[in-house]
């Protein structure tokens, strides 16, 4: 059985995710030994679509992805689901589609539609009340206590911490299972998140945003017990697809040191299990 977000948060802490954007990554993610990763809106947006995360991705859209980077590996996976992509009739039937779909877990947010990625300029966010009514209604549409609903709140940028911590103690009375406070500006106003609450706090690391890049241990420390990691690994590839280009047109083709070769990936992809049905179906 695939552990839930909860059991796991019971002997890890912090609980490390990697934003995984397609099968292969999340194949990756399981590989190098996590025990769970995330899907953000970031990342899919930008490999599926070549579109920045700024709302223009439709539910559809985004559970196709989801969808289809959950086919990589069986570990449990929590999604960002936006703002539910609508108001509480499309935040019930996003619950109910990811849950049913087998993901672990959804993080729904309270920009106003169409959403901004938290580390960008000009977010705004709906009201406290409708942020709660829709959270209410997500609580409501799950059919298991372990399907993990994250609320997160955009306020800290629109109108300061002080409102941020306010809507997150309403949020947290709704009986959803964590908070993301968004884009805390210093380890100041990390520490003051984390001890303001006693639930499970989700942060996000994302390299050349707002938050300060602080390692696992001291973010568990200042009291967060879900870190995201939105973009480490689209990042990376896209430095790596960039080299390969450039050696391209130089005319060299050898591979990096410690680089996975055609057999090696041919392994990963699962090459001999496919091998192994078509030698069943010739007998």
């Amino acid at each position: 059985m695939t552990p839930s977000i909860r059991q796991l948060l019971a002997d890890e802490k912090p609980l490390v995710l990697p934003a995984a954007h397609d099968a292969l990554s999340a194949r990756l993610v399981e590989k190098a030994g996590f025990r769970a990763y995330g899907i953000g809106g970031f990342a899919l947006a930008g490999v599926r679509l070549g579109l920045p995360d700024i709302g223009l991705m439709s539910f559809g859209e985004a559970a196709a992805g989801v969808r289809d980077v959950m086919l990589g590996t069986r570990l449990p996976v929590l999604v960002d689901a936006d703002d539910g992509y609508g108001d509480v009739k499309n935040v019930t039937r996003t619950v109910e589609t990811y849950e049913a779909m087998g993901v672990a877990g959804i993080v729904l947010e309270d920009q106003t539609n169409p959403k901004r990625c938290g580390h960008m300029g000009g977010k705004s966010v709906v009201g406290a009340d409708e942020a709660v009514a829709k959270l209410e209604a997500a609580v409501a549409a799950r059919k298991s206590p372990d399907f993990f609903l994250v609320a997160r709140t955009d306020a800290r940028a629109v109108h300061g911490l002080d409102e941020a911590l306010r809507r997150g103690r309403r949020y947290l009375a709704t009986g959803v299972d964590a908070l993301f406070v968004e884009a805390p500006e210093s380890v100041e106003e990390m520490e003051t998140v984390g001890k303001s609450f006693t639930a499970p706090l989700v942060i996000n690391m994302a390299e050349g945003g707002r938050t300060p890049i602080l390692p696992p241990a001291e973010l568990a420390r200042l009291g967060f017990s879900i870190i995201l990691y939105p973009s480490t690994i689209l990042l990376r590839q896209i430095k790596a697809i960039e080299d390969a280009l450039e050696e391209l047109k130089s005319g060299r083709l050898e591979l990096p040191p410690g680089a996975m070769d055609f057999r090696g990936l041919t392994a990963l992809l699962g090459l001999e299990r496919w091998a192994v049905v078509d030698d069943r179906r010739d007998r």
